[in-house]
């Protein structure tokens, strides 16, 4: 059996072919779609879960390193990993609400893997965690349609988030293959998420289009110009319908970041001053939210900036608020304000004012964000992908028929303004936001392995 599979920054899919037409499986309980989260006692934990319950041996000496150093941690710590000790999707991330500080939690590890200048060993633990993960789909998969699941088309974004442009992209897309491989899968592919979700909107055209895909997705923005039709059906040869593409990290989660800069983070220093007259280190207020930057997390959350942490809560005019900052870095909380920022812009969308809680250890305090304070926020990632769509119309050399907006942030009224008016004449369609890719990613396979 061959199955399309999106291995998304927020949320992972998978479909196959069913009479002609792709049908998603679902992943947890009635749910086609499994958030992109994993938990577990330890960092250390993956890699010997990995050999211990799904019986995933390292591909190469660099993970046997890292499996017997990960063993000898948990050994030194007394943990003894149970079936039940990894936790994926939403029982991961409510188990991190609960209790932050007590477990490993990592959301979209999908960011990191065109991070530069990371170690062999940092690289093989980044392979073991996406491998853990897709095992984990790969089972769930198999057990609902009870068939071996041999075969996959992946999708990938035009980019992958680093500063190493095509070095980045071959970087992640060895870490996918690899980890997908031991994961179980035979033959593996890959193809352009925006060009999935185009052949997904192709099976319903009667007449050849010009179609402007612009998929928005949790951490990338893609867009590719493509010759769409009947004519083009099926055809595993279709460079010749490729007419440009462009895409760069700016994505839902930028959005709740930023938004999550700007409305939350004033609640722990965000432009107060210093006794000297100096405002709050601005670093110091991104990086906790920065949750798609690997260094900007790990340099949050490293044991030196806890004195810098204390000396600025010292220096701090007011320092009950850098006392809540100490809390996001003692508990990890960044994951979560990064939440609620995304609760409020999906609120915003449909409300004036969104009104909720900010719950810490010690005290609750109440957040109210207005409708134009969120535009606002997300006006920086709002330009860059308004750029992309310019940029994809310029490489491409020719107007659209329509432009085919996908991705969970289609939905948002701001982006989709935003979009409408670089071609206010072409009309503007949408299909399954969330599904599109992976039912595209069906289609692919069965090209390639039907």
């Amino acid at each position: 059996m061959f199955i399309g599979f999106d291995y998304g920054t927020s949320n992972c899919s998978v479909a196959h072919m069913q009479d002609g037409e792709p049908r998603l499986l679902p992943l947890e309980n009635a749910s086609f779609y499994l958030p992109s989260t994993l938990a577990a006692p330890t960092r250390d934990s993956v890699s010997e879960y990995l050999l211990r319950h799904y019986q995933i041996q390292p591909l190469d000496a660099v993970g046997q390193q890292l499996l017997r150093r990960a063993v000898a941690t948990n050994r030194e710590e007394g943990i003894d990993l149970q079936a039940d000790d990894l936790l994926f999707g939403q029982a991961a991330l409510d188990l991190y609400l609960a209790h932050p500080q007590d477990l490993y939690y990592v959301k979209s590890p999908k960011s990191f893997l065109g991070a530069m200048g990371l170690h062999e060993v940092q690289l093989s633990f980044f392979e073991d965690l996406v491998c853990a993960m897709m095992a984990n789909i790969k089972r769930r998969a198999e057990q609902v349609s009870q068939q071996v699941i041999d075969d996959t088309v992946i999708g990938r974004p035009i980019n992958f988030q680093g500063s190493g442009g095509e070095e980045s992209n071959r970087q992640a897309e060895n870490i996918l293959r690899r980890a997908a491989t031991r994961a179980g899968f035979r033959q593996i592919e890959f193809q352009f998420e925006p060009v999935a979700a185009g052949l997904e909107y192709e099976a319903g055209l009667t007449q050849q289009q010009t179609v402007l895909v612009v998929d928005i997705g949790g951490g990338t923005t893609d867009c590719s110009l493509l010759q769409m039709g009947p004519n083009w059906r099926k055809q595993k040869d279709r460079s010749g319908s490729l007419l440009a593409h462009s895409g760069q990290r700016v994505g839902g989660n930028d959005l709740d970041i930023h938004l999550a800069f700007r409305q939350l983070m004033p609640y722990f220093g965000l432009g107060s001053l210093l006794d000297s007259g100096l405002e709050m280190p601005m670093k110091q207020l991104w990086n906790p939210v920065a949750i798609n930057d690997l260094s900007a997390q790990n340099d949050f959350y490293a044991q030196r900036n806890l004195a810098e942490l204390k000396l600025l809560h010292k220096e701090a005019q007011e320092p009950q608020k850098l006392a809540r900052l100490l809390q996001v870095y003692h508990d990890t909380l960044g994951y979560s304000l990064v939440r609620r920022a995304e609760e409020a812009k999906i609120a915003l969308s449909q409300l004036p004012e969104f009104h909720s809680t900010l719950e810490l250890a010690t005290e609750a305090l109440p957040l109210t964000i207005h409708y134009d304070e969120m535009l606002q926020a997300l006006d920086g990632p709002k330009q860059q992908i308004i750029k992309l769509v310019r940029e994809a119309l310029t490489l491409g050399g020719c107007t659209p028929d329509v432009i085919f907006m996908t991705g969970g942030s289609a939905r948002s009224p701001v982006l989709r303004q935003a979009v409408a008016e670089v071609l206010p004449q072409v009309p503007l369609v949408s299909g399954n936001d969330f599904g599109s890719v992976t039912a595209g990613l069906a289609r692919w396979a069965e090209v390639c392995f039907g």
